[in-house]
Parts: C-alpha cells; sequence; structure tokens
C-alpha cells in the first residue's frame, strides 16, 4: 500500500531581480542561503536525510548536478544521494513529485526536495559562425595557416547573445514563450486591460502579504559576500493600477498584443526546498506536518498554447480524486503570464474545453478570484524558472494553514507544451 507523504517544513529565498548582469548569488549559492536556517530549524539530525533532489534549468559549468554540491556545502553526509531534475519550469515541482514517489513506496523516508535557479547567471552563447571559426583556428597549426584563419573573422562573431533568449524559445514552434501568451489572449478574447487589472491585483496581494508578515518563517533573508541583505521580493511593485500598467508596451507582438513587461512574470534569481516524510518519520522525530501530499500528475499539449498546461495536468487529478473545481479551496496557478492565467481559468470554466476535451464530465467550473493566488504570484516576485513549481506548493501548504482551508492544488504551465499539478491537503 502507497505510504502516506507530509510536507513538514519549507522555506524560500527572497526573489531578486537579474538586471542585466550576474546577480551575487549561483544557483548552488541560493539554495545553500536557503536550506541552511531551514535545516537548523529542524529537529532531526542531517543523517535522517535520506536524498537530496533538486530543479534547476540553468545549471552554471561550475556547479554540475547543483543538488550534489548543495548538498555537500549544507553538510550532509558525503553517502546522502544527491540528483539534479529539469523540466524546465516545472523542475522545482519536478523534485518534489519525485521525492513524494520515493516516500510513497518506501525507499526513503526524510527527503530535502527543493528548486533553484540564478536566470541572471544564464550563459553567453557565440553564435554558430563564431564557433565554426575557433574550430579552425583550433585546427590551423602553422602560422599561416592561422593568418588565413583570422583573416576571416567577421564582426557579428565577436557578439554573444545571452543562452536565455534562446531557452525560453520553443525549438518545434519557434515562438518564444511571450508569443505563446499571444495566442492564448486571442483564442479567449482575453484584453489588455484584463491581463493588467490581474497584474496589479498580483502586485498588490503581494505586497499586502509581505507587510502582514504572512511570508515570515516562509522567506529567509540571504546575505551577499559583499555583506549586503536580501530580504523581501524586489520586483514588487506596491501601488500598480491598470492605469500604470497601461503605460507600458507590448513586449511581443506590437503595436497590438496583450503582453508587456509589467502583466508577465520577471526574470528573477532565487531557491525554494521543501522537507517531505514519511508518517513513520514524522513520528519518530515529533515533526508538525503543514500537509499531506494527496496526488500529483503532468500533462502535456501543443507547445504553441504551452500556457494551458496547467488544465491538463490538473484534469487526472480531479478525476481519479472525484473532485469539481469548486472542490478545491485554493489554487497557486503560476503566473507566468496574466493572459495565461487567465486563459485557464476560462478554459475550465467552458464546458466544450472541460468536458469535451478534458473529460472532467461537468467538474469543470470557474476557479474563484478570492481562492486564485490569494497572496499574489510571480508577476510580482518573479519566476526563477527551476524554482517557481516548489514555492507555489510551499506557499500553498502555508496558506492551507493559515486560512484553516483542507485542499488546494498547486500548479504551472511548463515550457514546451507541458504542465504540472499537486494536490494537497491540510494536515
Amino acid at each position: 500500500m502507497p505510504r502516506p507523504v507530509y510536507i513538514v517544513d519549507g522555506a524560500r529565498t527572497p526573489f531578486i531581480k537579474a538586471r542585466g548582469k550576474p546577480g551575487p548569488f549561483t544557483p548552488v549559492d541560493l539554495a545553500v542561503q536557503c536550506g541552511r536556517p531551514l535545516l537548523l530549524r529542524q529537529p532531526f539530525p542531517v543523517k535522517a536525510i535520506d536524498l537530496v533532489i533538486l530543479g534547476c534549468v540553468n545549471v552554471i559549468a561550475d556547479e554540475m548536478n547543483p543538488a550534489r554540491v548543495a548538498g555537500l556545502r549544507l553538510g550532509l553526509s558525503d553517502e546522502t544521494p544527491a540528483f539534479t531534475v529539469q523540466i524546465n519550469c516545472g523542475s522545482g515541482m519536478q523534485s518534489l513529485d519525485t521525492a513524494f514517489r520515493y516516500i510513497e513506496r518506501g525507499t526513503a523516508d526524510i527527503v530535502m526536495a527543493g528548486g533553484a535557479e540564478a536566470l541572471s547567471h544564464s550563459p553567453l552563447v557565440l553564435q554558430r559562425g563564431a564557433v565554426d571559426w575557433f574550430a579552425e583556428l583550433n585546427r590551423a597549426r602553422s602560422p599561416g595557416e592561422r593568418l588565413k584563419v583570422f583573416s576571416k573573422l567577421k564582426l557579428n562573431h565577436l557578439k554573444p547573445y545571452v543562452g536565455l533568449e534562446r531557452g525560453l524559445t520553443d525549438p518545434i514552434t519557434e515562438l518564444n514563450m511571450g508569443q505563446t501568451a499571444e495566442i492564448l489572449a486571442h483564442l479567449f478574447g482575453i484584453s489588455r486591460r484584463e491581463a493588467d487589472a490581474y497584474a496589479a491585483e498580483s502586485h498588490n496581494r503581494l505586497d499586502h502579504a509581505t507587510r502582514e508578515g504572512w511570508l515570515k518563517g516562509e522567506m529567509l533573508p540571504m546575505v551577499a559576500r559583499d555583506g549586503q541583505v536580501f530580504d523581501h521580493d524586489d520586483g514588487v511593485r506596491p501601488g500598480s493600477t491598470v492605469k500604470s500598467l497601461s503605460k507600458l508596451k507590448p513586449a511581443f507582438e506590437r503595436p497590438y498584443g496583450k503582453v508587456t513587461p509589467g502583466n508577465a512574470s520577471q526574470i528573477t534569481d532565487g531557491a525554494s526546498w521543501l522537507i517531505l516524510a514519511s508518517e513513520e518519520a514524522v513520528s519518530q522525530h515529533g515533526l508538525t506536518p503543514l500537509a499531506r501530499i494527496v496526488d500529483s500528475d503532468w500533462g502535456g499539449l501543443d507547445p504553441s498554447i504551452m500556457g494551458l498546461g496547467p488544465v491538463t495536468s490538473v484534469a487526472p487529478i480531479l478525476r481519479r480524486q472525484e473532485m469539481a473545481v469548486a472542490d478545491v479551496d485554493l489554487w497557486e496557478l503560476n503566473e507566468a503570464f496574466a493572459t495565461q492565467v487567465l486563459s485557464c481559468v476560462a478554459a475550465l470554466d467552458q464546458p466544450d474545453i472541460a468536458d469535451g476535451v478534458l473529460g472532467l464530465d461537468g467538474r469543470g467550473g470557474r476557479i474563484e478570484r478570492d481562492k486564485l493566488n490569494v497572496d499574489g504570484g510571480a508577476i510580482a516576485c518573479g519566476h526563477p524558472v527551476g524554482t517557481s513549481g516548489n514555492r507555489i506548493t510551499l506557499h500553498l501548504a502555508n496558506t492551507l494553514k493559515r486560512l484553516g482551508k483542507k485542499r488546494g492544488i498547486a500548479t504551472q504551465c511548463i515550457g514546451g507544451g507541458l504542465g504540472g499539478a499537486m494536490l494537497l491537503e491540510a494536515a
């Protein structure tokens, strides 16, 4: 029989905006800054941790398998296995799903599962012509051959591009993620005003949650090597309004596009960890669970409408658990783009999609705004891609407890035409 799996604790770093240069923390730095104080407050020794799993998309050359590097820097035993997972934006949730399966089947009792991403450290990549030129130069043996190769050098060989630019472009459709959000806005009739209104609400909700102290314990401060302290999400814009956001120009489809820098997620650095435990570990170490992981699933669809990934991954869970959209008390739906979130809400509320495509048989319906991202989301705090799935699950567990709610779903779209979802139940 599958064993119950509990979330017993978790924390994240503040999310800090990438500002056109490498930030003060690498992915492993972020994971360690978040993980060390989290481990210090646990009643069990680090040797009780059976496994470390970390989601990370942009792994840097100096930190191959960042899960292992982070585990060792956190003081875990040399004998504790650690591996890194990558499924684009879903990597931080994939780490949880994998940990969930290990504990459920009885091969682990306590697992650290997280996500870490430093998008500001995305590499500069040479143009293909430059790579070929360097390869030819490397093959040249005599001074004359080298001089001949040097004569072929072109100025554009000296101009690299940021790897993130290609990483955010789907290789099958050749559409960047913002363009896929524009497609959804067109298909579901999402207006620019609706997108800006949603974005303003996200900023103001997160600002309110921060000022109320609802993120204390969940968000732990970081200290850079130069002594600078980071203690809040620095992309939040308090007081955002539809009027202020309306001044921004479309980012991808000018002049009539709906997606702007103001209603899309921000490029940020950040990390998050959750500690998952079996029922036996909870009893042995006197742990107090935040929530129980009930179910999880993944879905796929056409990459050109990848933003609908949440509905394809949520549907199997609702069918298995014999639940309707209205039965879910809280939703954390990662805000890649405002138009994408609103399109998911619309899709679940349209019977031809909910029943005809997703097979929900009347279990669809509208996600009410007072249940959806109640403390804001990635439009306000940012979207460090390998981290976000972990963060939204952590925040969902904490919010269920704070509000006294029973069941919640964390879900997200994933570049490449995928989606991931996880159903939690308050412990």
